[in-house]
């Protein structure tokens, strides 16, 4: 079917809505499920130390081991999505997480906690980069920036849920002869395996087989977006590919430093407030949704700005910058050094901090999405969201080992500085590559369609 460029705008905003309305909520209610499985653990914290034994660098180390195996699985899951459909396989991974999430209930000590922690990251893994793969598919490029955001926003906006609502259910504590820690998981385990299995009925793996677009919009959507490639890729050939492309690479070196410095607050924020001298659970659980709100509305807000600033560059050298700044004003008012040493300016800074620490994550995938696609976007996106897992392990194991070792929960907060300092040292080099997988543009005639290389928009 041939369609006047004069309707292709108009036929790609219909199936745009289509897919806001029909596919988006499905996935974000799927990706907002997962993320409190994944840092349900940081409210229960307290709870596993008094009844399990787990002491605060067993605990960090746990928190961490999820991100190794998730790490380790994310691109071969990844590549079976490609092979089995995003129905099937998204649907496998919310069943699994959910069964393993409940499994934490039966914690009693370390090495248990240890083992499924490391399980429950093998069966979540795949979850996020298959999320923005879809994107890929569905959207052009100049809203993939704000779907990304979106997606990433709804994990903050899990923790803002999870944190009053996991206080709420530690306070259970003896309901049916269960500790807090136990009711906490399995209430929140079971909902993942309902979603998963409400995706494996209603969730189409790409346009192609959504029922609900008109001929027409199928089309137009899979000439924008790009249609399905090759899925004989070998773990290796991908590895190798992407280690071949400096894009790719930098990219996943600056992620690492910015998990690093998201999921350490993401895990340690209670800690901190218990610090402050807040013993309940709840009341803990509705300060640290601050901080949430916090990281929520930089994922939200900042990605909006991106046509005006002339790209996602400027904006994320911001970001970054403002990380530094707002780090170093928390650590001067807990230490009382030219600020006042207030617990309430305390956890207002820390939402500044995770405001600007996850705002710079939807402008580093809009980036890179705008240059990757086809069958590099899968394997491209899954090797960064893999790489960075690496900082999302470091992050509360390091966390945990400076609290155990100073006494003190704030001193964690000089890794966010390091760390994103660190990350402001790749930006020159991450703005050069960038420039050149943008040179070329006149050559695609501005159409939002890649190929498998060097890709340019």
């Amino acid at each position: 079917m041939s369609i006047a460029p004069e309707s292709r705008a108009a036929v790609y905003a219909a199936a745009k809505r289509k897919a806001i309305v029909r596919l988006m909520p499905l996935l974000l209610l799927a990706y907002f499920i997962a993320n409190i499985n994944r840092t349900n653990v940081s409210i229960a914290k307290q709870n596993l130390e008094i009844h399990a034994g787990i002491d605060a660098a067993a605990f960090g180390l746990g928190a961490g081991l999820f991100f190794v195996t998730y790490a380790i699985f994310e691109i071969p899951s990844n590549m079976v999505l490609r092979r089995v459909g995003a129905r099937i396989w998204i649907a496998r991974i919310a069943v699994s997480w959910g069964i393993i999430s409940v499994a934490l209930m039966f914690t009693t000590g370390p090495v248990y906690f240890y083992i499924v922690r490391m399980l429950l990251g093998a069966a979540e893994a795949g979850i996020f980069p298959a999320i923005l793969y879809l994107i890929t598919r569905w959207f052009a490029q100049e809203d993939r920036g704000k779907m990304s955001g979106v997606v990433l926003a709804t994990a903050a906006l899990s923790s803002v849920v999870a944190a009053p609502a996991g206080g709420a259910l530690l306070s259970l504590e003896g309901l049916f002869g269960l500790h807090g820690y136990q009711m906490l998981f399995l209430l929140e385990g079971v909902p993942a395996i309902i979603i998963g299995i409400i995706i494996f009925f209603t969730l189409p793996s790409g346009p192609e087989d959504a029922g609900w677009l008109t001929e027409s919009e199928r089309e137009v959507v899979l000439d924008i977006a790009g249609g399905e490639q090759s899925t004989h890729e070998t773990i290796g050939g991908i590895l190798r590919a992407a280690l071949a492309n400096p894009l790719i690479v930098i990219a996943a070196v600056f992620y690492v430093f910015n998990m690093l410095a998201a999921y350490g607050i993401i895990f340690f924020t209670p800690s901190i407030i218990f610090a402050m001298g807040v013993e309940n659970t709840f009341h803990v659980g509705l300060i640290a949704a601050i901080v949430s709100i916090g990281s929520a509305a930089g994922l939200l807000i900042v990605p909006r700005f991106i046509p005006r600033a002339g790209g996602e560059m400027r904006l994320l050298w911001c970001t970054t910058g403002a990380t530094i700044v707002t780090a170093a004003l928390f650590l001067a008012s807990a230490a009382g050094v030219g600020l006042p040493s207030s617990h309430a300016l305390q956890i207002g800074i820390l939402a500044l901090v995770m405001f600007f620490v996850s705002a710079s994550q939807p402008l580093l995938w809009s980036s890179l999405m705008a240059r990757i696609t086809g069958a590099v976007a899968a394997t491209g996106l899954a090797f960064v969201s893999m790489f960075g897992q690496i900082g999302s392990f470091i992050g509360p194991y390091a966390f945990g080992l400076v609290e155990k070792n100073t006494g003190d929960a704030n001193a964690s907060v000089w890794l966010i500085l390091a760390a994103t300092v660190c990350g402001l040292a790749l930006l020159p080099l991450l703005a050069r590559v960038l420039g050149r997988a943008a040179g070329p543009t006149s050559s695609s005639g501005g159409k939002e369609r890649f190929g498998d290389g060097d890709v340019t928009p």
